[in-house]
C-alpha cells in the first residue's frame, strides 16, 4: 500500500505556470495602486519565477528575501503569501522527487502561510491574486476531492474578491490581466460544476476582450456543440526574468 496515495502530486512545472500566473495578474492590478519602492513583489518575483524555472540560487535568493523581511515583520501578509507560493512550489519539487517527509510538510506550512496572509489582509489584492492563482492550479492536482474543492473555493473567492475590487477602475485595467482574471474564473467555475456561471465570464471575455485571443479561447467554447466540462487554460502571454 502507498501510504503517500493521497499527497498531491504536482506534474513537472504545474507551479512554474501559475505562479508566473499570478505574477502577470498580480503585478499589473498593482501598477496604479502604489509606487515602486513600496512593493514588495517587484523586489521578489523576477528571482521567484527564475527559481521556479529552474535556477536555483535565484530561488535561494528569493526565499532569503522573504526570510529576512519576515525577521524583521513575522506579520507582513505581503511578504507572507509569496513565503508560503515558494514553499508551496519548493514541497511540490520534494513530493515530485520521492521525498514525502520533506515534501509534505513544507507544502502544508507554505499552504498555512499563504492562509494567515489572507486573513490578514482579506481584502487587499496584493494577496489575494497570490493565493486565489496558486490554489486554482492546486486545486487540479489534490488527490482528496474534498481537500480539492475546499482549494477551488477558496481560489474563486480570491479571484471573485479581486474582480468585486476593481470594479470602478475595471476600464484601467490591463487587456491581460483581465483577460487572465476572467479565464481563471471561468475555468474555476466549470470546474466546480456551475456551468452557467463559467458561461457568464465566457461571454464577457468575448465583449470586453474582442478580438483578444482571450476572447477567441472563449468563443470556441461557447461556440461548440458539446463544450468541455472541463478546462486547463494557461496564461496567455507570461514572462520570467532573472537577476544577473
Amino acid at each position: 500500500m502507498d501510504r503517500h496515495r493521497d499527497t498531491p502530486r504536482f506534474p513537472h512545472g504545474v507551479l512554474v505556470t501559475v505562479v508566473l500566473l499570478c505574477g502577470t495578474v498580480f503585478a499589473a492590478f498593482l501598477a496604479a495602486r502604489q509606487g515602486p519602492a513600496e512593493r514588495f513583489d517587484m523586489l521578489v518575483r523576477s528571482d521567484m519565477f527564475a527559481g521556479m524555472a529552474g535556477d536555483n540560487a535565484a530561488m535561494d535568493r528569493a526565499m532569503k528575501l522573504c526570510e529576512d523581511m519576515l525577521a524583521k515583520n513575522p506579520e507582513n501578509p505581503e511578504v507572507l503569501v509569496w513565503h508560503g507560493t515558494g514553499l508551496v512550489f519548493l514541497g511540490s519539487q520534494a513530493i515530485h522527487a520521492g521525498d514525502f517527509a520533506k515534501g509534505k510538510p513544507t507544502m502544508a506550512r507554505g499552504l498555512r502561510e499563504m492562509d494567515d496572509a489572507v486573513a490578514k489582509l482579506p481584502d487587499q489584492i496584493e494577496v489575494l491574486i497570490p493565493r486565489g492563482a496558486s490554489l486554482l492550479e492546486y486545486s487540479k492536482h489534490d488527490p482528496s476531492p474534498d481537500r480539492a474543492h475546499a482549494a477551488l473555493e477558496k481560489a474563486l473567492g480570491d479571484y471573485e474578491k479581486v474582480l468585486a475590487l476593481q470594479k470602478s477602475r475595471w476600464a484601467e485595467v490591463s487587456l491581460h490581466s483581465r483577460g487572465e482574471l476572467l479565464s481563471g474564473l471561468a475555468e474555476g467555475w466549470l470546474r466546480a460544476g456551475d456551468a452557467a456561471k463559467a458561461r457568464v465570464y465566457m461571454e464577457r471575455l468575448t465583449k470586453e476582450l474582442a478580438g483578444s485571443r482571450y476572447a477567441a479561447r472563449a468563443h470556441d467554447y461557447l461556440s461548440s456543440a458539446t463544450p468541455p466540462d472541463h478546462l486547463d487554460w494557461h496564461c496567455l502571454g507570461c514572462h520570467v526574468s532573472s537577476k544577473p
